[in-house]
């Protein structure tokens, strides 16, 4: 057997780039032949312009290989006796006992994990200046948008799950300086700024020696409205039928120092407030929804439910409304929709349950979480691909609601409100100004920031950010900088590694990431000839994306891979995702909502219908409906929507 694969990899390797002999070498037979095809592919650069079921299957292949090699534990995994699941049949408060045979994964203060083995950048960590990479590539130029594809909510909405998800552990017993070098001081905002490093711990690996941990709980458990603790969650709930704190505005609730008072406040703004605001109520419906059917189930018991319910209904939105106009193409309308789904379908689904595997049947509603043998955790790669404030504009166009709406609803333009003027306490106090449905009006008519170079906004590059508690600190920080300083102290592989190890193409010189010049002499201005030395981020924002794409290709695999993952991990959307564990009417309530519009119209009926015109609530909302297709989604030739 030995020597048949090393007769097969002796083969292999005339066929595919010799940065992948190693890894190749390491799989097995069959993973190995996957690879070569997907390769082949890859070579070609035709991947997105496949037929969607072809398509598909391509996508399904490189997750598998993903699966397999890209999903590294980090930290000693619990041994000993599972705990039975009907022991707690609900989302504990820290996220515990959500794998039934590791009651840490996936908990509030456990590790990141990693797509990709570490990378000690100690000696690169200012090599080039993470302020000269932010000012000459990073900052904004003149705004570009996206046109009619991604709206402010959609922007907004990414931003939500983050504060559901990540947050790393900070090192508050020190601080550490950068410095703005002469070439470019004269154009940061910041002369020099101060930060708390991230925290390390050990691991107890031989490998992975160090690691980082998460405040946040990484499960979809809806923990930017619940928090990730159980003192947080004391300060959201009324403990009357299961409720969550909310004003009669319907906006968020203060406390005495102004701080909103919801399951994670910090590093914030009003976007982020009103979705919180919206689901806090969807939470409180799904409470009385429940108690309707079942009257003697008591507060305890009514929070309990609503909180799988509107979780669920926040990873569905991500799902199939959100992440589908993120990457506008039928391929991945039928790729997500079958993630829920299956290839069998919503009517499928509806009418008959879960059949089958994965593929046929969705991951929701699995008989058992899969873990693939790595115990679930978000990975320090995830959170670099997510580094998106490019999504936010310096301004936002507050509109009149108070007339009748214009052309294709669009409402008239009222002001601009800068966009400091909207973040923090200051940014509530704003809010409480502008109302609910004036905000959400304006952020839904107004195009979000393009994911570029020199589009990085410049307001963030003098950010005064909060501790944890929500309140402000006293140093300012150039986030755009930071940003690139976290990826290099948090180990996370430099732009061409990172493809590498993600078994994509490395490029070979600049005009291989990118056509454009003017980019190309800044890069070499910056990092000279040397590819290898590029950062991640300005790799993502350089890299031409694929047509309907608003992210780059690099950063939608660790996607393709996570997005998964989150779903398929989770028992309360595989092995307890049914009535029993939802109730009946819960269990009707996510399986009828498909979108954000869904929510809306429950709780603001007038907003979609006075103000939508698009077909999802996350496009622009004067952009027309999408037309009708008559040709079924499986058989569709490529094209972007």
């Amino acid at each position: 057997m030995a020597f048949t694969k090393i007769l097969f990899n002796n083969i292999l390797h005339r066929f595919i780039c010799k940065d992948f002999h190693e890894v190749v070498s390491s799989m097995t037979i069959i993973d190995a032949f996957l690879f070569l095809i997907v390769h082949s592919v890859d070579k070609l650069r035709i991947w997105p312009k496949l037929p969607v079921f072809l398509g598909l299957l391509y996508l399904s292949v490189r997750r598998h290989l993903h699966q397999q090699y890209n999903l590294i534990n980090v930290g000693k995994s619990p041994c000993g006796v599972r705990f039975n699941p009907e022991d707690y049949p609900y989302r504990t408060s820290d996220g515990s006992y959500h794998d039934p045979f590791n009651e840490g994964a996936g908990s509030q203060g456990s590790f990141f994990g990693r797509n990709i083995m570490p990378v000690d950048q100690t000696d690169k960590l200012m090599k080039p200046d993470p302020m000269v990479v932010a000012t000459k590539l990073l900052a904004r130029t003149q705004y570009k948008d996206t046109d009619k594809q991604f709206n402010m909510i959609a922007a907004s909405w990414i931003q939500f799950m983050i504060h559901d998800w990540i947050d790393h552990m900070e090192n508050t017993n020190q601080q550490v300086e950068l410095i703005a070098p002469k070439e470019v001081a004269n154009k940061c905002p910041l002369s020099s700024f101060k930060f708390y490093p991230t925290k390390e711990f050990p691991t107890g690996f031989y490998d992975i020696q160090t690691g980082t941990k998460n405040i946040r709980t990484p499960w979809w458990d809806g923990s930017a409205i619940y928090g990730s603790n159980k003192e947080r969650l004391q300060k959201v709930r009324t403990f009357t039928d299961g409720k969550l704190k909310i004003s009669e505005d319907g906006l968020l609730q203060h406390d005495e120092d102004r701080i909103p008072i919801s399951g994670d406040i910090r590093n914030s703004w009003d976007g982020v407030s009103v979705l919180q605001a919206l689901f806090i109520k969807e939470h409180n419906a799904v409470c009385d929804a429940i108690k309707k059917e079942l009257p003697d189930l008591n507060d305890e018991e009514l929070y309990r439910h609503a909180r799988l319910v509107t979780s669920a209904v926040i990873a569905k939105i991500h799902t199939i409304d959100w992440t589908v106009e993120l990457l506008k193409t039928d391929m991945l309308l039928a790729g997500m929709r079958a993630n829920w789904y299956g290839l069998l379908g919503k009517k499928f689904k509806n009418t008959f349950g879960h059949v089958g595997h994965a593929l046929l049947g969705g991951l929701v509603g699995l008989r058992k979480p899969v873990n693939h043998g790595v115990p679930y955790s978000l990975t320090e790669e995830f959170t670099s691909v997510y580094r998106m404030h490019q999504l936010l504009p310096d301004s936002l166009h507050l509109r009149n609601t108070d007339v009748a709406p214009g052309p294709n609803k669009s409402p008239p333009l009222l002001k601009d409100v800068t966009m400091p003027d909207l973040i923090g306490q200051k940014g509530e106090k704003t809010l409480s100004q502008i109302g609910f449905t004036r905000q959400f009006v304006s952020m839904g008519h107004q195009a979000c920031g393009g994911l570029e170079l020199w589009n990085y906004p410049a307001w963030l590059r003098g950010l005064i950010p909060h501790d944890v508690d929500g309140k402000e600190r006293h140093d300012h920080v150039d986030l755009a900088a930071l940003e690139i300083y976290r990826d290099r102290e948090r180990k996370v592989a430099r732009y061409n590694q990172f493809r590498r190890a993600l078994l994509l193409i490395p490029i070979s010189k600049w005009e291989d990431l990118t056509e454009d010049k003017e980019v190309i002499e800044v890069l070499k201005e910056v990092y000279g000839d040397d590819v290898e030395q590029l950062d991640l981020m300005v790799g993502l924002m350089a890299e031409k994306k694929i047509k309907g794409f608003s992210i780059s290709e690099t950063a939608f695999i660790i996607f393709l891979l996570m997005a998964s993952r989150r779903l398929e991990a989770d028992r309360f959307f595989t092995s307890d995702f049914n009535e029993k564990t939802y109730t009946k009417k819960g269990f009707e309530w996510v399986n009828t909502t498909e979108s954000l519009k869904d929510v809306l119209n429950r709780h603001y009926p007038e907003i979609p219908k006075k103000w939508i015109n698009s077909t999802s609530a996350f496009s622009v909302w004067d952009s027309p409906p999408n037309a009708p297709n008559h040709i079924p989604l499986y058989l569709r030739l490529p094209s972007s929507n």
